[in-house]
């Protein structure tokens, strides 16, 4: 999995495409190693997921055109009650009392302060479409990292050494193919945090910048704990090498 994402032209910068195609090998590979395992399913929907969010991390990027051309009327219309201004202030002379005063500056002034507020409003529209938009793609992710977790629940190692009882999930795994399987679900967890990372590469922007760092946070904390269970395999070795030997795989 290393460089997985990185563009080769680039390594300073994630890599949509790469990282679909790394999710697609590691897809390929647990159906070759456990076809009849859950997890299958689960990195098929991972790698739905990559694809579709090719097309949802370019389109956060891309302007709103829509958008964009009502600001520019309204910087238009801006910049033309301004204009007024000076119209206005002409007749200043006229001015006998401040209710002159205030009479003379209050269409002006109104008009300022209303084609302001609308724009301002248009400026953080943009902005708000794009971030619902990526906070619910990446919620679609935390979801995704907690069925990871969900699978990876049951496969205990010390399973291995104990005896089952009539609640316990069912052993049809040896130990090589436990430690395979947990690597996989370890190798998910990185894809899911990279997948989130491509929402926030062209759109800096401060919620959804914090939500990915909460699902990066995740899948590092879940992940550690399956390293854990694999670090035990590791040092149980020759124990699951006897089982596996003396057990029907």
């Amino acid at each position: 999995m290393a460089g997985m994402g990185v563009n080769e032209g680039n390594y300073r910068r994630l890599d949509a495409e790469k990282i679909e195609q790394t999710t697609a090998r590691l897809k390929a590979r647990i159906e070759e190693r456990l076809p009849a395992s859950g997890l299958t399913k689960v990195a098929q929907a991972l790698l739905d997921i990559s694809h579709e969010t090719v097309e949802r991390s370019t389109w956060i990027a891309r302007p709103i055109y829509s958008i964009r051309l009502l600001q520019a009327l309204l910087i238009a219309g801006f910049v033309a009650t301004l204009a007024i201004l000076p119209t206005s202030l002409h007749r200043f002379g006229e001015v006998k009392t401040v209710v002159d005063f205030i009479q003379l500056l209050e269409p002006v002034l109104g008009s300022t302060f209303f084609v302001a507020a609308i724009l301002y409003a248009l400026v953080s529209l943009e902005t708000r479409a794009k971030r619902n938009r990526a906070l619910k793609s990446l919620h679609e992710l935390r979801t995704m990292a907690h069925l990871v977790d969900m699978h990876q629940l049951s496969k205990a190692p010390e399973q291995l050494l104990g005896e089952s009882t009539a609640s316990s999930p069912k052993r049809s795994m040896t130990p090589f193919q436990l430690q395979r399987y947990l690597n996989y679900c370890s190798e998910l967890l990185a894809l899911i945090s990279k997948i989130a990372a491509l929402y926030v590469i062209d759109f800096p922007d401060s919620v959804a910048t914090q939500a990915v760092d909460e699902i990066e946070n995740l899948t590092s904390s879940l992940s550690r704990k399956i390293w854990q269970k694999i670090q035990l395999l590791e040092l149980n070795g020759s124990q699951f090498a006897s089982i596996a030997t003396s057990e029907p795989n």
